[in-house]
């Protein structure tokens, strides 16, 4: 039989379909563009291969278009008498992900992997900050991210995909020296990798290196697909060294071109989240954020999220209605709350309206209890921060600048030197 890049066998006898689907799955686990065409191809080479069209369904599910995800999927079902026990495995396992069900998927994903650790699209799951381990909503979930990717870091030696989430994982748990080997050998393997460059300039902020970062991700983007998984959020991350250095005319082109609502082309949750986030940094900093910017904000949440449930985007539209002054919508959200992090919400939304109020102490209150745990709500260090920054905004307001000054030093000390929080 033939088998994809890491030898797994594929029910299929076309040439061009294997080819057109290791394409396909290459280019989903680097957030490359051009996925969906490739496991186009591959389907209308064999359009009774089961994993080709089990891609594709994967693939409109990361993008948030599950409508088309599950039509994709049916095709996949339909072909799972005819397939290997691991496609089989893998099509159970990715369309109770699929479906919604993540609690049974990640079950499903870990016993699958038992046996075949090698099979990369079931992997891809469980990993990077959003992944199913990453929102699971549970207390150590770093932890657990970092020891699945080094149980499976064996299996997959030098593969630089593997390698870009192995790093991230030791990135999120402070090992910044062995995330920077295993990120540059990645990006040797693949240095188009969005993935990859993703996770080099967590590195670079991590470090504390702005301008390093700042000149490596600018670089690097010019060439990227916008229809990369990753765009948005890529741009999101140089928008905010452009702010730190006071560039604040290329941080406004960055958000309108590439990161806001009707401009991104992205998950709908990555530009939800990464506008709020750089409008709210911005305005940490003394930047005048116009209305009708966190308006817009609040009608796509309402669009796109209009149930709560996923803790990430729960927060940043928490964020948009506080900042808007829609306090019948962030009360929903206070209301609503619920999921394994549903606690850690309600506190975090609770503590934006107190700030929109400019109750700086109320605020104060509720970010500390959210800030004994914030991981369980998902993203990475580098997004969370913005909770550790507004902390330190409230302690200003009141006068308490050297307590804002400790705080920083304490849990974020590299970061510390930006310009990061006005009055800083």
């Amino acid at each position: 039989m033939l088998e994809d890049r890491y030898g797994n066998e594929l029910t299929t006898s076309s040439v061009a379909a294997r080819d057109a689907y290791i394409d396909g799955v290459d280019r989903f686990l680097a957030s490359d563009g051009g996925v969906d065409t490739a496991f186009d191809r591959a389907i209308a080479a064999d359009d009774g291969f089961a994993l080709a069209h089990l891609g594709l369904a994967r693939y409109r599910h990361a993008q948030g278009n599950p409508a088309e995800a599950k039509g994709a999927l049916g095709a996949a079902s339909k072909l799972v008498g005819g397939v290997t026990d691991r496609e089989a495995g893998q099509i159970n396992a990715l369309g109770l992900l699929i479906k919604g069900n993540a609690a049974e998927a990640y079950k499903a994903i870990r016993a699958h992997l038992l046996d075949h650790p090698l099979d990369a699209m079931a992997t891809q799951t469980c990993t990077t900050v959003f992944g199913l381990i990453g929102f699971s909503g549970q207390p150590g979930r770093e932890a657990e991210q970092l020891a699945f990717t080094t149980e499976l870091a064996p299996h997959y030696g030098d593969d630089w995909w593997f390698l870009s989430q192995h790093a991230f994982s030791q990135v999120e748990v402070g090992q910044i020296g062995p995330a920077e080997a295993n990120i540059e050998r990645s990006l040797e393997g693949n240095p188009r990798s969005a993935q990859g460059a993703h996770v080099r300039s967590h590195i670079y902020y991590e470090n504390g290196e702005q301008e390093a970062g700042y000149r490596y991700l600018s670089g690097w983007r010019r060439d990227y697909d916008r229809t990369g998984l990753l765009h948005c959020h890529i741009s999101w991350h140089v928008a905010l060294w452009a702010l730190e250095r006071g560039e604040l005319q290329e941080m406004w082109r960055i958000i309108d071109t590439d990161i806001s609502p009707g401009a991104a082309i992205g998950p709908p949750l990555v530009v939800l989240c990464d506008t709020a986030a750089a409008l709210y940094r911005a305005s940490l900093m003394g930047v005048t954020i116009p209305s009708e910017r966190w308006q817009t904000v609040c009608e796509y949440a309402s669009k796109y999220f209009p149930n709560t449930g996923v803790a990430f985007g729960d927060v940043h539209a928490a964020i948009a209605f506080a900042m808007a002054g829609d306090g019948v919508a962030l009360g929903r959200i206070i209301s609503n709350a619920k999921g394994p992090a549903g606690d850690v919400v309600r506190d975090l939304a609770e503590a934006f309206g107190a700030i929109a109020q400019q109750n700086w102490t109320e605020a104060a209150m509720h970010l500390t209890k959210a800030m004994s745990d914030h991981a369980r709500i998902g993203g990475s260090k580098a997004q969370r921060d913005l909770i550790e920054f507004a902390m330190a905004a409230t302690l200003l307001k009141q006068g308490r600048a050297e307590e804002a000054r400790r705080l920083l030093a304490i849990r974020r000390p590299v970061i510390l030197p930006n310009n990061v929080v006005k009055g800083m």
